[in-house]
């Protein structure tokens, strides 16, 4: 039975705001401080990278999986007996170490708001994150929960932004002539906007709330266009706040980097906000990794997907467990965007031999050339990936 125009909208709008949230999570705002600390307006190159590579893959995936009305371990199994399961392990593990990551940054982000410990707010913000499943309408908190969060969010970033007077025009210069180029840097930061199960977020909730098949091709590319394009704000605004205070000469805290950037630019006040932004961009991606990777593990075996709130409260606990005993947020929602990029080729790749099987897809036939983009995007972060993994994450952890 179709949708009400108006639910239609509402679950179009969420899925947007879940991809982007889950794209802008604590792990963003460190690394963009990280990498902007080391490149500075530089790090203009690789935002431009990021958006390139994020509409290259993301309006691929999107179009195929709600086209196919298959989520993606079921698609990519098709094509290739066995390898949507492997995939869904990926998902499943790149999603896990994500979470870690984003439990951290709710932790981080209370710290900087109330004064609370990193411990304690962890937990708070984990038992939080499991209300919104526990409720009787999970996907509709969900989609609202994604959207205020996105909109504090964008809102609190600008304010810093212009407190701290960017160099906007070297900025934009270097964006397209850099001074100097950073693979990691790449690789992390497209990792974390579109690597592991960011990519497979917004689609899999347009097919859980019945918007698919070919005839809904054209909503789930407008859906996907807006996720882009929130997420791209929240990145260049970010990246602008911390190369005003960089191009000041001022000095970044390792502990908290992006902290740094809201305190130097508004004072004390500017801290609670970033304690605010933090939390909220934690809690946002909290909720995205542990939905979007439960959509894949639940495939790996029949009857588990009577079993998805069981097991993504399982995913959160977990997550929020091994934080507690590791610890070192910052190393680890660092490393965890570069880890993630090493996913995207293998996901993106298995969905663009499936989207040449129109017999899948109903009738949707794929756009050449944007099959040809994600061709792009697949090689070259499978080439920057491997390099990656080889020789500069292990020395992250050393």
């Amino acid at each position: 039975m179709p949708r009400p125009a108006a639910t239609r909208l509402r679950v179009l709008i969420g899925a947007a705001f879940l991809m982007a949230t889950s794209a802008i999570g604590p792990g963003f705002l460190i690394q963009t401080v990280v990498f902007t600390s080391q490149l500075g307006a530089s790090f203009g190159f690789v935002v431009l990278v990021s958006v390139l590579f994020n509409l290259g893959a993301q309006l691929n995936i999107w179009r195929v999986v709600v086209a196919s009305r298959l989520p993606g371990p079921a698609l990519v199994n098709t094509v290739v007996p066995g390898l949507g399961h492997a995939l869904s392990v990926l998902v499943a593990l790149g999603g896990l170490a994500f979470n870690i990551g984003n439990v951290a940054g709710a932790g981080l982000g209370l710290n900087a708001a109330l004064g609370m410990r990193t411990g304690a707010g962890a937990g708070l913000s984990a038992a939080l994150a499991l209300g919104l499943f526990l409720s009787k309408e999970a996907g509709r908190a969900m989609d609202r929960f994604a959207q205020a969060m996105g909109v504090v969010m964008i809102a609190l970033a600008v304010y810093v932004a212009v407190a701290a007077h960017p160099p906007v025009g070297e900025a934009a210069l270097r964006t397209v002539l850099p001074l100097q180029l950073d693979v990691l840097a790449i690789v992390t930061i497209v990792g974390g906007t579109v690597g592991g199960y960011i990519t497979f977020a917004g689609a899999h909730r347009l097919l859980d709330a019945g918007i698919q098949g070919s005839e809904s091709v054209a909503e789930a590319t407008r859906s996907a266009g807006l996720g882009i394009g929130v997420a791209t704000v929240m990145r260049v605004v970010m990246f602008l706040a911390a190369l005003g205070i960089v191009s000041q000469g001022l000095a970044i805290d390792p502990a908290n980097p992006p902290a740094s950037v809201f305190r130097h630019a508004a004072g004390d006040v500017g801290y609670r906000l970033f304690g605010v932004v933090m939390w909220a961009a934690a809690m946002t991606s909290v909720v995205g990794s542990a939905y979007t990777s439960v959509s894949f593990v639940r495939t790996l075996r029949a009857g588990w997907d009577r079993h998805t709130n069981a097991i993504t409260i399982g995913f959160i606990v977990l997550s929020t467990a091994i934080f507690l005993l590791v610890g070192r947020p910052v190393t680890i929602l660092v490393a965890v965007g570069a880890l993630n990029g090493l996913i995207l080729p293998v996901s993106l790749g298995a969905v663009l031999f499936a989207a040449r099987r129109t017999d899948l897809l109903g009738g949707y036939r794929h756009p050449w050339w944007l099959a040809a983009a994600g061709w792009v995007v697949t090689l070259v972060m499978g080439g920057l990936g491997l390099y990656t993994l080889i020789s500069q994450v292990p020395p992250m952890f050393r």
